[in-house]
């Protein structure tokens, strides 16, 4: 597939991602590279921009990531975000050093005359996280935007197409930051914006109607989204040459195992070998309260079990794997080499006999996933599953873990996004779910005294899941999901709401 390219330089930014996603909310293809990846593999794939990103360094210190100074020459597009700008500045002739006010958070930001800022307000809200500042621009370069503090703002030298900002237009604190990016690409980089998900579909399943032939090819399926439009994808590529092993450890959600099984065998008609193994899973588990080791556990066992069936099935040809972009930038910033092994996936066995891994998702973020998903026909309420932790539920019981203290946090958690969804908050909140905890106390119910579960309710806001906000529920909302627990759930007499943010906390409890 030949589709228009946006390079996206990482020089160690926290938001190498959300500036790629950013540029492919906008139409455009993109990819991460490492700072150390050559000129000449960049000038090779023919990009029609270049974003150099953030990163904690000083561009003057010895040992700080650089870049040849020829790309300034190579007459490709080039934006340079924050610490990207800095280094842009410092390259091409001009003086960076520590600046006498730093800036962090929101800041007014007064903008002049430049195409990344056409219909936009003289005042913007901008979100500036920096110590150093351009002291001296350089030769052939404009001032394009200012602050209090900061005589540089944005610069730029439009002859060259070289433009750089100082705060940070992909996080969503930039109130228009959005729109500046995208007015790089079609102002700067004359984009076309060829990215779109039911294209990408048509010549993906194409690709690997192909690629495939005749052969046969297994998935191990979660019900998670990655591996579930993974596995739609070949199935509309290759029919019943796809058998799909589903191992249910039984610590999914309230009825999940049931609705991937009907979407999968009666919406699309897909070989599926469901493999019921809750008493299985629950029996390893008895007794164990440290959340690490309730991870190897359910880890190991799922190999087990999908070792087991596997073989039932015979030789393969092709393993799918649910990899997606993310993944494979945090395992090696764009190197696809690093991927491709059997010994990567997810640990499954090493015993089985196929050719190759397939990974149909490896370009594409979450939400290109879901979209990807919507495009292929499947349900909503499957493309829009809350994440959910691969050892399931078993995280989300603090202590030991019983059938029954399974049903009650099933049966809790099922009110809770039923109520979410009622209040037409799922989309609005990124992710939401209950906790039990292993903490009981006194209640009063009727004229009788209770001494049962506390119940913790989490919801959070997030754009990346590197950092997260908590998620003001409405009260009347809290309120309903809290009273309806305790009425239909029982043995749980008390109702928390988590208002940590991460950091300090994690999202998931364990």
């Amino acid at each position: 597939m030949n589709h228009e390219l946006v390079i996206v330089l990482d020089f160690g930014g926290h938001y190498n991602q959300l500036i790629a996603r950013r540029v492919r909310e906008c139409g455009v293809y993109c990819e991460v590279l490492p700072f150390r990846t050559p000129l000449e593999t960049i000038v090779a794939k023919k990009p029609i921009g270049i974003i150099l990103t953030g990163g904690p360094n000083s561009v003057y210190e010895n040992g700080s990531p650089a870049y040849d100074k020829a790309l300034f020459d190579s007459h490709i597009p080039i934006l340079g975000i924050c610490y990207g700008c800095q280094l842009l500045a410092h390259l091409t002739g001009g003086t960076v050093t520590a600046a006498d006010t730093s800036e962090f958070g929101k800041t007014e930001v007064t903008l002049g005359d430049s195409p990344l800022f056409e219909g936009l307000e003289k005042q913007e809200i901008c979100w500036m996280s920096h110590t150093d500042y351009i002291k001296e621009v350089p030769e052939g370069f404009q001032i394009t935007a200012h602050t209090e503090h900061c005589p540089v703002a944005a610069l730029e030298n439009r002859e060259r197409r070289l433009y750089g900002v100082q705060f940070h237009p992909e996080v969503m604190h930039t109130e228009n930051g959005t729109k500046m990016i995208d007015h790089f690409l079609s102002r700067v980089c004359r984009a076309s914006r060829d990215w779109q998900m039911a294209q990408f579909a048509q010549e993906s399943i194409a690709m690997l109607k192909e690629k495939i032939g005749s052969r046969k090819v297994l998935c191990a399926l979660s019900g998670g989204v990655d591996s579930s439009v993974a596995a739609v994808m070949i199935h509309k590529a290759v029919g019943n040459q796809l058998t799909c092993i589903f191992v249910d450890h039984g610590l999914l959600r309230k009825n999940e195992g049931d609705e991937v099984e009907r979407i999968f065998t009666q919406q699309f008609d897909v070989n599926l070998v469901r493999v019921n193994a809750k008493d299985r899973f629950l029996d390893k588990l008895k007794g164990v309260t440290d959340p690490e080791t309730k991870r190897k556990i359910i880890g190991e066992e799922f190999i087990r079990v999908f070792e087991e069936e596997a073989k039932k099935i015979g030789k393969v040809d092709f393993l799918v794997q649910g990899t997606i972009y993310p993944d494979v930038i945090e395992s090696g910033s764009g190197d696809a080499a690093v991927i491709k092994s059997h010994h990567n996936v997810g640990g499954l066995p090493d015993y089985v006999d196929f050719e190759e891994i397939i990974e149909p998702l490896r370009n594409l973020f979450k939400d290109e996933v879901r979209k990807l998903g919507l495009e292929l026909g499947i349900p909503q309420n499957l493309v829009w599953r809350q994440p959910f932790p691969g050892p399931g539920l078993a995280v989300r019981i603090i202590g030991d873990i019983t059938e029954k203290k399974l049903t009650l946090l099933q049966d809790a958690d099922a009110i809770f996004r039923e109520e979410i969804a009622n209040a037409g908050l799922e989309r609005e909140i990124s992710q939401y779910f209950a906790v039990l905890t292993d903490m009981k106390s006194v209640g009063v119910m009727g004229d009788g005294r209770t001494y049962d579960y506390t119940l913790a309710l989490r919801g959070v806001t997030t754009s990346d899941f590197m950092t997260a906000d908590w998620a003001r529920i409405p009260y009347d909302v809290l309120d309903k999901v809290s009273t309806r627990i305790i009425n239909e759930v029982g043995q749980i007499n008390r109702i928390v709401y988590d208002i940590t943010s991460k950091p300090p906390a994690t999202i998931e409890w364990e």
